[in-house]
C-alpha cells in the first residue's frame, strides 16, 4: 500500500483498524503491514535496547508517550508501576485497554487520547518512555512542543527514554510522507533546547540491510518484495539481536536516555 500524505490522526486511526487486533499488534506499531518475524525483529531488537532503563519500582509512575498497543505499558504494570499510555488514535487506545484486562493489569494502566504536542495529564512521572514517536511528526513546532510538553511532565531526577530513528549522519533515503529520519545531532540538540540533559545514547539496529531496501520495496513485485524482506531480515538478526545496543555509531534507530537539566523544563 502507498503511504500518501494524511492528517496523523486520521493515519494512526486507520492502521491502528487495520492491524491493531491482529496477532501482537507490532504491524501497527512497528513496520507497516510487514510480516510478523520482520516486525518480530524489530520488536525484539528494541526491547533489547531498552531494557536497562525500563527497571522500575512497584509504584512508580510511567508515562508511555504513543502508546499503541501497549507493548510497553503492560510489562510495565506487570512490574508494579503505575501507567498512563497516550496515543492519537481511539482504536489504539481501545485495543490497548483490552490487551490489559486479558493480561490482569488493567487496575495499574490507564489509556486516553491525546496528541503528545498538547500533552495534558496528571504528573509527574518517574519515568516517560516515547519509541518512535517523533520521527512521525514533521511539522518542526508540533516537534519542539511535543518535546517540551513531555519535558514539563518528567519529575525532577526522572528519567525519560526515546528511542527513534536517529543515524549518526544525515540518510533520508527511506524517509516519506509520515516518517523523517532525523540526524542524532539534530536530536542533541532539540532535547538541550527543551531543558533536557542526554545521559546516555545506545544503539539498536546498525545491519544495514532493512533501511538499504525499503525504498525500493515498493517498485518490486509482490513475490520478489517478500523474498527480499526475508531475505533483509535473516541479514540483519545476526547482526541486530546480539550486538544492535553496543554498535551505536553504526545504528539506525538510537536510544536516548534524558533527564532534566538544572533549571530546564
Amino acid at each position: 500500500m502507498m503511504l500518501t500524505l494524511q492528517r496523523p490522526a486520521t493515519y494512526w486511526e486507520d492502521r491502528a483498524r487495520r492491524f491493531a487486533r491482529a496477532g501482537a499488534g507490532l504491524a501497527a506499531v512497528c513496520s507497516y503491514g510487514m510480516p510478523a518475524y520482520y516486525n518480530g525483529l524489530i520488536h525484539f531488537c528494541q526491547s533489547r535496547a531498552l531494557a536497562p532503563w525500563l527497571a522500575v519500582p512497584p509504584g512508580a509512575r510511567v508515562l508511555d508517550i504513543g502508546c499503541g498497543v501497549g507493548r510497553w505499558s503492560r510489562p510495565l504494570a506487570a512490574r508494579g508501576a503505575r501507567v498512563t499510555g497516550i496515543d492519537l488514535s481511539p482504536t489504539m487506545i481501545e485495543e490497548a485497554m483490552r490487551r490489559a484486562r486479558a493480561n490482569g493489569v488493567a487496575e495499574r494502566c490507564r489509556f486516553l487520547v491525546q496528541d503528545c504536542a498538547k500533552l495534558d495529564v496528571e504528573g509527574p512521572f518517574d519515568l516517560i518512555l516515547s519509541v518512535t514517536v517523533l520521527q512521525h511528526i514533521l511539522d518542526s513546532g508540533a516537534l519542539r512542543a511535543a518535546v517540551e510538553r513531555i519535558a514539563r511532565h518528567l519529575a525532577p531526577q526522572a528519567r525519560l527514554v526515546v528511542l527513534e530513528a536517529a543515524p549518526a549522519r544525515t540518510a533520508t533515503h527511506c524517509n516519506s510522507p509520515i516518517f523523517h529520519a532525523r540526524r542524532r545531532d539534530f536530536y542533541r540538540q532539540l532535547f538541550e533546547e527543551c531543558g533536557l540533559r542526554v545521559r546516555a545514547v545506545r544503539g539498536v539496529d546498525p545491519a544495514p540491510f532493512k533501511t538499504w531496501l525499503l525504498p525500493h520495496l515498493a517498485r518490486l513485485p509482490r513475490p520478489a518484495a517478500l523474498g527480499a524482506i526475508a531475505l533483509a531480515t535473516a541479514l540483519s538478526a545476526p547482526i541486530d539481536a546480539p550486538f544492535g545496543r553496543l554498535m551505536t555509531r553504526w545504528s539506525w534507530h538510537a536510544v536516548f536516555v534524558l533527564e532534566r537539566a538544572h533549571g530546564g523544563a
